[in-house]
């Protein structure tokens, strides 16, 4: 993660605003000391992690679900003539 003075971050910033909007977020620094960081709004909290299966369990796909339609669509377009 890229780390800016704050003299450099006043010159810069519309710059750096637009990298941290588009995910690349960095730390404002004073005297090398690092005061805060800049990241996305739409990005996780802390401890926060996006994940898969977050549904598991909460709904169910009918087991026919790749035949669905399967009539209709050979009607539509013509398949099995």
């Amino acid at each position: 993660m890229e780390t800016v003075n704050i003299h450099e971050a006043k010159t810069h910033l519309s710059r750096l605003v637009e990298r941290a909007a588009q995910g690349e977020p960095f730390v404002i620094a004073k005297a090398g000391k690092a005061l805060v960081k800049v990241m996305p709004l739409a990005a996780p909290e802390a401890g926060q992690t996006r994940r898969l299966g977050f549904l598991a369990g909460e709904i169910s796909v009918p087991d026919d679900f790749d035949r669905m339609g399967a009539e209709e669509i050979e009607q539509l377009f013509g398949a099995g003539s």
